[in-house]
Formats: structure tokens, C-alpha cells, sequence
């Protein structure tokens, strides 16, 4: 096998882990490709990305082209002949790009494909109640997380994971299965295998903010697992006496009311709890945020704030 020359893409944190350990473990990653700096905060102070910062501190080449079909940055790319491609968490990339290298271009993807193709998989996966998620490496082709699996890892689903903590899990993991691959790759060592295409197929899509809203009318436990699958970011949000009010901790609970209240029928102490009535019984507020204020649990908002 040929002396691997990787070029790395990635923009967010959890692509770092991934390419710290390549070069952790002495791979020749020749170049980084990234999004551009951008303009960010109240100040609109450029940026740079997670995966920038880190390819800087190890005194690596970095493009950051705004058009990945643009003549200028093919010739570019093309000069540091690499025979590998790396991507984690990146943009799609048209086939003059993936097509490129000699052994191909492989993706890290943050489910077990074929199940939740597509740009939010951590969240959807809690979302739709899994107990079970991991992280796939695959070979790019045409359709987007279609190509085929080199290697999976499995990763539990706990009861108290949400967005946040399970991302974590599965980028550290991911930066395993990254190595793993790359290795696998340089020793020509691995076998690929087509996903199927099967009914059950669930997906990923992107996250909108109507995709955050509540709705009292759905059970307790989906009320939960969306809270759960949008925490910490973007977070489900709810209205109440026309505010807005995010929701980070959800709990069903055992509450007796009188009469049949309707689903979205609150009841507080002002004090202590804030409970609302839905599909099957009654979930329990425990963390939340009003607009323009910060995160708190519901006694912190409650030494402040009134629900009127």
C-alpha cells in the first residue's frame, strides 16, 4: 500500500477529537478543509472554527473555500496529492471533491446507517425514543449517507442522556472509529458492506424551530424524549400567557386534579412547580429559560418571576 497522504475536513467540535487523534498517532494529514471565519457575538468578532483552531496549533495547511466546485480550490486541493479523505461533520461535497483521492473519501456519522440519514441523528434518535445509537464510518457516494459501511460501534442510550451527553459519547467514539479506519485503510485490511434499503428506514433531517415546539396533546414520554433530544441546543420551547419559554428537564409525575383538565391546562405554586396535563397524565418543568434570560431550575425562576 502507498504512503497515506489525509486530508482532514471538518468545521464543529465534534470533528476534533477525530482529527487530534490522527495526528495524535502519526498520520500524515497534509491539509485541513473548513468553513469559513465568520463574524459571531454581539461584538460580530471573527471566528475560527473548532477544527481550524486545532489544524493551526499543529501548524497545518488550512483551506476554507466558500465554493467547494470553485476551479481555484480543486487545483488547490489537487496539489497536495492525497490519496485519502477524511470528512467529519462537514458540508456535502460534490463528486469532484469526494471522487478525488485515489482510496476514496470516508464519512464519520453519528448513527448506526442505514438508520437517521441525515443532519440531526443524536437528536432524532432520542427523540424517537432509541435505546440504542453509534457511529458509522462509510465511503462517499452521490446520495448523501448512502455509501457503503466500512465500520459501526454501538453505543447505549441511557434513560438520563440527552443531546448534550450522548454527543459527547459518540464524538470521542467517533474519533476511535476514525483511527480505526484510517488503519484499516492503510493496511488495505477491511471489507465494505452495502447498506440496505429497507421500509422501516427513520430519518435525520434538520432542525427547525417548529420542530421545538411542545405539544401538550402528545404523551408524557414523547413530551420527555423531545425535551431530552433538543438538550441542551436548540431546546424545546413552549407558550404560556403569550411568553416564550425554553425547556431543558422534563419529568412525568403522579398529579390529581379535579375534572378532566384539557392537554396544555397548567397548575403552579409560583413557589416551587410548574406541571402541565398531556395526552396521559402530567409532566413536571424542571429546568427552563424565559426569553432574554438564562437557564435556571423552576425554583430559581420562581425567586424572580411570576407565571401571570
Amino acid at each position: 500500500m502507498p504512503d497515506l497522504r489525509i486530508i482532514f475536513m471538518g468545521t464543529p467540535e465534534f470533528a476534533v477529537p477525530s482529527l487530534e487523534i490522527l495526528i495524535e498517532k502519526g498520520k500524515n494529514v497534509v491539509a485541513v478543509v473548513t468553513a469559513p471565519d465568520k463574524p459571531q457575538g454581539r461584538g460580530q468578532k471573527i471566528t475560527f472554527s473548532p477544527v481550524k483552531e486545532c489544524a493551526l496549533k499543529h501548524n497545518m495547511p488550512v483551506l476554507q473555500p466558500s465554493n467547494l466546485k470553485s476551479p481555484l480550490f480543486l487545483e488547490e486541493l489537487k496539489r497536495f496529492n492525497a490519496n485519502l479523505q477524511v470528512v467529519v461533520a462537514f458540508r456535502m461535497l460534490p463528486e469532484s471533491v469526494w471522487s478525488m483521492p485515489d482510496l476514496g473519501t470516508f464519512n464519520l456519522h453519528a448513527s448506526l446507517l442505514p438508520q437517521y440519514r441525515g443532519a440531526a441523528p443524536i437528536n432524532w434518535a432520542i427523540i424517537n425514543g432509541e435505546e440504542e445509537t453509534g457511529v458509522t464510518t462509510f465511503f462517499l457516494k452521490h446520495e448523501i449517507d448512502t455509501g457503503s459501511i466500512i465500520f459501526q460501534e454501538k453505543e447505549p442510550i441511557q434513560p438520563s442522556d440527552n443531546a448534550g451527553t450522548l454527543y459527547e459519547r459518540l464524538m470521542m467514539k467517533g474519533a476511535q472509529l476514525v483511527l480505526k479506519t484510517v488503519e484499516a485503510i492503510e493496511t488495505g485490511n477491511y471489507t465494505t458492506q452495502p447498506q440496505s434499503e429497507h421500509a422501516e428506514l427513520k430519518h435525520a433531517p434538520k432542525i427547525y424551530k417548529e420542530t421545538c415546539e411542545i405539544n401538550w396533546n402528545n404523551t408524557s414520554r414523547n413530551i420527555i424524549n423531545l425535551v431530552r433530544g433538543l438538550s441542551p441546543y436548540p431546546a424545546a420551547w413552549f407558550k404560556l400567557n403569550n411568553k416564550t419559554y425554553k425547556a431543558y428537564n422534563v419529568t412525568a409525575i403522579d398529579f390529581s386534579y379535579p375534572g378532566s383538565p384539557s392537554e396544555g391546562t397548567y397548575q403552579t405554586d409560583d413557589k416551587n412547580y410548574l406541571y402541565f396535563k398531556t395526552f396521559d397524565g402530567w409532566v413536571s418543568i424542571e429546568e427552563i429559560q424565559p426569553e432574554g434570560k438564562k437557564r435556571m431550575t423552576i425554583r430559581e425562576f420562581f425567586r424572580g418571576n411570576k407565571i401571570v
